[in-house]
């Protein structure tokens, strides 16, 4: 038997760091805005006949092995510790081999981890008849992730995986609810352009930063998420009513507040390739994820886009050729 399991991974158009808990609790209308992007992250999982666990990741280039599940559970440090963890909870009863593979670059900040969570869960949950609804998959591994980081992790990046397509996410006290935007595909894919910078970015650590600054009861950066909030409500609102040059103006807004929380969010290329772009007739942008490095979005007018892709190009960045992924993660079982 073997599974296969992929799911997408995302970008962030605005309200990131609000979902994790309990910072949406202290901001009205908390909302993330994201959409599923064509890159993938891909788990192959084969039973073996005796109790080898073989790990590996393509993208790492990376091998691991332990001699059944107990020698797992009983090492001290793992090469590869989002799978060693994920085995720790789902605790398979043969031995296995478990490959997995990014099509994000590292340090993309496009949730190349939450997706491989979502990914590789959703194969083991397969694997060993838990049958986990996918948003119990996504409490848990999202639970998981917390342990490997050691720092606490926000909920949107994994439901882009485990849904596709253009949406949102609503948080309260009550919970959280994931509302999917109907856009027209043909038309938002000729909207967005996604850069690589590079250079990688740790977003456990920058998250972890501002979310301490927060809860610390720094009045600055507490009015800045009141902010951003709002920013990301209004958003959430102009994507429904497709009023690009709004969600444009919304990108630039909301960047331009999350530059305040942390300097270090941005670097000179970033800078440089934001103004440059703007230029080109782009009508917003922002670092993905935590920033850094990694990934810039850009929302753009559809006749503007190769002028936008060039002044990326110039700037030394690396245009992404991505679309809009309209399905989260697929698990297949063939024998």
């Amino acid at each position: 038997m073997k599974i296969v399991s992929k799911s997408p991974c995302r970008v962030d158009m605005a309200g990131g760091t609000l979902d994790i808990w309990p910072l949406y609790l202290f901001h009205d209308n908390p909302t993330t805005v994201h959409f599923a992007v064509s890159r993938y992250t891909i788990c192959e999982l084969e039973p073996r006949e005796d109790s080898q666990i073989v790990l590996r990741s393509r993208d790492l280039w990376t091998e691991e092995k332990f001699e059944s599940l107990d020698a797992l559970l009983a090492a001290e440090k793992y090469k590869l510790p989002l799978h060693a963890w994920l085995l720790r909870h789902f605790r398979p009863e043969t031995g296995l081999e478990m490959t997995t593979r990014s099509e994000a670059p590292a340090g993309a900040g496009i949730s190349g981890s939450s997706s491989l969570m979502i990914t590789a869960g959703a194969a083991l949950s397969k694997l060993t008849g838990m049958k986990l609804p996918l948003e119990k998959l996504r409490e848990t591994v999202q639970n998981i992730e917390a342990q490997i980081i050691k720092v606490p992790t926000g909920s949107q990046d994994y439901y882009p995986a485990m849904y596709g397509g253009v949406g949102y996410i609503k948080m309260s006290p009550a919970g959280i609810t994931r509302v999917g935007v109907p856009v027209d595909l043909a038309d938002f894919n000729s909207r967005i352009v996604l850069a690589y910078t590079g250079v990688p970015r740790n977003s456990g650590i920058n998250n972890w930063e501002v979310m301490k600054a927060h809860i610390s009861g720094d009045k600055k950066v507490q009015k800045n998420f009141d902010q951003i909030a709002a920013i990301s409500y209004a958003m959430r609102i102009a994507l429904e009513k497709f009023d690009w040059p709004e969600v444009g103006r919304l990108v630039r807004a909301e960047w331009d507040h999350r530059r305040k929380n942390i300097p270090t969010i941005s670097n000179d290329q970033i800078d440089r390739m934001v103004a440059s772009t703007r230029r080109a007739g782009a009508l917003g942008a922002k670092v993905c994820g935590a920033g850094g490095g990694g990934c810039v979005f850009f929302f753009v007018e559809p006749d503007a886009k190769r002028k936008v892709e060039a002044a990326i190009t110039r700037e030394g960045a690396e245009v992404l050729p991505v679309t809009i992924a309209p399905e989260g993660v697929r698990v297949t079982v063939s024998r």
